[in-house]
């Protein structure tokens, strides 16, 4: 029994980033693909998106982590097509029974009842207003979104309550639902955050490899401050001895483009996204491969990551304190701010449905 993870030939999986499958971690059996001496001239077909559709019960994600700074979330989709390589949602697939490396990519699942689930959630009594944050954990506005519409849906339920919102993203398809978001931050109810890794093509296709090019989010930005909305540009995640030099530039640039506040995520791999980021960089970038794993175990205490709460967000050492340091010069110098302003919480009300009793005063 073999229980290491199998490379997929390249043309199997053009366009995707992870070069392996892990096996699940809660599997007790693992596999590996034999040669049989069939189909020698014809090989397997690329792997393709499949997205299956799930109930979730319930639609807002409640959360008690002390070092995050929120306590519920809503994620329309499970898995993402943006495909990118370092994205920390990669090991919470395998609770669905999948593999964090290919399987993360290409089978998802969508939540198409999520809007009217939400909306159940929503009008009951106990409930309290809350900013919730979408896009946390997969991406909100990845491709499937384009037909599914889920997000939009979403959307629609929280203006109808004039619930507050955040968004993250790196999907350019945010666009789409201008109409909805401009009114929503005339009220002050919605604030979104465009996530850029890098200003490199090269680099950015190699990590990211199904996301929107870095200009076209910066030209993003650019339209959803120009409607009003208030975007935060998000240098996310650095990774050391690869992208860190960019950190100003990328600030700049989200600057340049009208964003009004701004962040940065250092590069954190959890569980088995180690693995899965050390054999993508043997691939994409094998010059600096070493480089890069030493300088993160550098920021770890010595390991690829440290999931203790005080530790994991923060991180220790001196590439930590160079970050912090280089962030807050470069927001001085700006202009940009670090926080946004805060959303409103006392405009949520319920709409009036058919049939319901209508307040005296």
């Amino acid at each position: 029994m073999i229980d290491e993870a199998i490379p997929f030939p390249q043309d199997r999986r053009r366009g995707r980033a992870a070069v392996t499958n892990p096996i699940n971690r809660f599997d007790r059996l693992t596999f590996q693909p034999v040669y049989d001496g069939w189909a020698q001239d014809k090989g397997l077909p690329p792997l393709r998106t499949e997205v299956s559709d799930g109930v979730p019960r319930p639609v807002i994600t409640r959360n008690t982590s002390p070092d995050i700074g929120f306590d519920r979330s809503i994620n329309p989709y499970r898995g993402c097509e943006h495909d990118c390589i370092d994205c920390f949602a990669r090991p919470s697939h395998v609770d669905l029974g999948l593999s964090l490396g290919l399987d993360f990519e290409t089978r998802l699942v969508a939540r198409p009842d999520a809007p009217r689930i939400l909306k159940m959630e929503l009008r009951a009594k106990s409930y309290v207003p809350k900013v919730i944050p979408i896009g946390t954990n997969a991406g909100a506005y990845q491709p499937a979104e384009k037909d599914r519409r889920i997000m939009r849906g979403v959307l629609e339920v929280l203006s109808a309550f004039d619930h507050p919102v955040g968004i993250v993203t790196k999907g350019t398809l945010v666009e789409r639902d201008i109409d909805i978001l401009a009114p929503m931050a005339a009220k002050g109810l919605v604030r979104v955050g465009i996530s850029v890794t890098t200003l490199h093509p090269a680099v950015s296709r190699a990590m990211e490899p199904r996301v929107p090019s870095p200009a076209r989010r910066l030209e993003t930005i650019h339209r959803l401050s120009g409607a009003g909305i208030p975007v935060r540009v998000m240098v996310s995640p650095i990774v050391p001895a690869l992208t860190d030099h960019e950190m100003d530039a990328i600030l700049g640039a989200g600057k340049a483009a009208g964003a009004v506040a701004a962040s940065f995520i250092v590069l954190r791999l959890a569980r088995e996204l180690s693995g899965l980021f050390r054999e993508w960089l043997e691939e994409a970038f094998p010059d600096r491969a070493k480089r890069i794993m030493g300088c993160v175990r550098e920021l770890n205490g010595g390991r690829d990551y440290d999931p203790k709460f005080s530790k994991r967000r923060t991180r220790q050492g001196e590439w930590a304190r160079l970050f912090r340091a280089r962030f807050d010069l470069a927001l001085t110098r700006l202009g940009v701010a670090r926080e946004m302003p805060a959303l409103r919480c006392d405009l949520f009300r319920v709409p009036v449905r058919a049939g319901d009793q209508l307040e005296l005063f």
